[in-house]
């Protein structure tokens, strides 16, 4: 792991552990940190520069969105409250920055039907020759729980073979995002299609030492570039392979796998309004199942546009744009 190399090295250390202690993730802080290492040492900067004026400075050499950058200096703040508390510097020189106006951002909604296109255009990739229909048949299983289940891609790329319980169309996944374990029923279909897998595996390969649910070989798991390239062969294959767009303050996202949590989350709560129930009692047990710790994290999909108001949306932006 690379070191943190300005004079703020050591203290950088300590701050990581100390969230460490507390339980929280310090992938995103490592960054942080890291991009404000980086620039210290370019800068030549010493103690005596840590003013707002140096940090107003950081802010302007961001090549990023600005959601990032409030990110970064949101990380950034906190670590010199933690160093004013350590009494390392009298202040916080980030105290009053004040944060950028984060860019609108639309993401890509599937339609049900058009999960269902995807879905059968990764099942015609399929090969069918003796070496290469299990990886398939693997890549496929592993897009199919991204649509029907709502995983981050990693998710289903890391379940072992004993967190798929099929007496009762279980999954158990560990330590997700939120370093969270969840237990999630899943449609009977797919239970059935992961035990046809699993079956056609043993058969395949005649021994199944591979403790992973879903394996790239004997030996080997699945990595999620496989994952992504199929799935984008199988957007173009079905005609929605879009750019991602920025338009004034307003990005319209590109379809990717992603884009497959975001539509099960919006269709699933779609589903519960047309039924006559209520989305917003529907947070809790949908925040549940899709590991989210908190559930502001839920709420946004009751904002985001179904895949019918996005498309026009995005035609009424692109309108208003070539008249413009």
């Amino acid at each position: 792991m690379n070191r943190f190399e300005s004079f703020l090295a050591q203290q950088f250390e300590d701050y990581m552990t100390y969230r460490r202690q507390l339980g929280y993730d310090t992938q995103n802080l490592r960054w942080a940190l890291k991009t404000v290492d980086r620039y210290l040492v370019t800068q030549n900067a010493e103690p005596k520069d840590l003013t707002p004026a140096f940090f107003l400075s950081l802010q302007a050499a961001l090549r990023t969105q600005n959601k990032s950058i409030n990110r970064l200096l949101c990380c950034t703040r906190k670590l010199f409250e933690y160093l004013v508390r350590k009494e390392y510097c009298p202040d916080n020189p980030l105290r009053d920055i004040p944060w950028l106006p984060e860019e609108h951002f639309i993401p890509f909604i599937f339609a049900p039907a058009q999960i269902n296109a995807l879905l059968d255009a990764v099942c015609h990739r399929l090969r069918k020759n003796f070496k290469d229909f299990v990886k398939d048949l693997g890549i496929y299983l592993a897009i199919l729980l991204l649509t029907r289940c709502g995983m981050r891609i990693y998710e289903p790329l890391r379940l072992k073979r004993h967190h798929f319980r099929a007496y009762d169309n279980t999954l158990y996944i560990e330590k997700t995002k939120f370093k969270k374990d969840r237990l999630i029923p899943i449609p009977q279909a797919v239970a059935a299609e992961i035990s046809n897998y699993l079956a056609v595996r043993r058969i395949r390969w005649g021994t199944d030492a591979n403790p992973y649910l879903l394996a790239a070989s004997k030996q080997k798991a699945f990595y999620d570039e496989l994952i992504r390239r199929r799935f984008h062969q199988a957007v173009s294959d079905i005609g929605l392979k879009h750019r991602r767009q920025t338009i004034g303050n307003t990005n319209i996202g590109a379809p990717t796998p992603h884009s497959l949590r975001h539509s099960f989350a919006v269709n699933t709560l779609k589903r519960i309004k047309a039924q006559g129930k209520s989305a917003q009692h529907a947070l809790p047990v949908l925040a549940a199942y899709l590991g989210h710790s908190e559930y502001k994290h839920t709420a946004k999909y009751l904002k985001m546009l179904d895949a019918n108001h996005r498309h026009n949306l995005v035609n009424f932006i692109n309108t208003q744009k070539q008249g413009s």
